[in-house]
């Protein structure tokens, strides 16, 4: 799914930033003096993106301003959003493994992940555990995040977790170091009626 996306964002980005270049070189070309085709929307030096009429063609209607002023902004608010899931941390895809003959080897990201997990997860007193690795590929990090079951002792479960599960992920991998940052909760449970 991230590879989709990822292709979509270059796409887009490729499309807007071809079709931005295009207009602003047609315009940059008419104001330096060259000839435009008759279709073109300029076609001089003094020539005006909007005339006069234009302009106020819609100026004495009451819906015009509300309805561009709405547009604009579900425009901006769409961008906004777009420019935040462009910058949000991004889950790591691999990992550079350290084989010991200086060349190296890439294990996947999930694998690892998938991994951590189920090292966390079989921990006495842990009902669910979630993984996910941040940081570049040769410097992985890690964001765990562990559902206690309320008998657990916090500290107990996060020794457990660092000596157990990062420790072993951490040299299967070869790695130097793997700094996590760790989230414990407390599992609820309903309470149960006894007649």
């Amino acid at each position: 799914m991230s590879a989709m996306l990822r292709t979509v964002n270059r796409v887009l980005l490729g499309l807007l930033g071809l079709l931005l270049v295009v207009l602003g070189g047609s315009v940059l070309a008419v104001g330096l003096g060259l000839n435009a085709p008759s279709w073109w929307i300029h076609h001089g030096k003094d020539d005006v993106l909007l005339s006069d009429s234009e302009r106020t063609r819609w100026q004495d209607e009451g819906w015009w301003w509300p309805t561009v002023i709405a547009a604009l902004a579900v425009l901006l608010l769409l961008l906004l959003w777009w420019l935040a899931a462009l910058l949000r941390r991004r889950r790591l895809t691999e990992v550079l493994v350290d084989t010991g003959d200086g060349e190296g080897a890439l294990l996947r990201g999930r694998a690892l992940e998938g991994v951590l997990a189920s090292d966390a997860q079989s921990m006495d007193g842990v009902h669910r555990a979630h993984t996910r690795l941040t940081g570049r590929r040769n410097a992985p990090g890690a964001r765990v995040r562990l559902l206690l079951e309320p008998h657990v002792d916090p500290g107990t479960a996060l020794t457990g977790l660092t000596a157990g599960a990062l420790t072993h992920a951490r040299q299967s991998a070869g790695l130097a170091a793997l700094p996590a940052e760790v989230r414990l909760r407390a599992a609820k449970h309903r309470a149960e009626r006894v007649s």
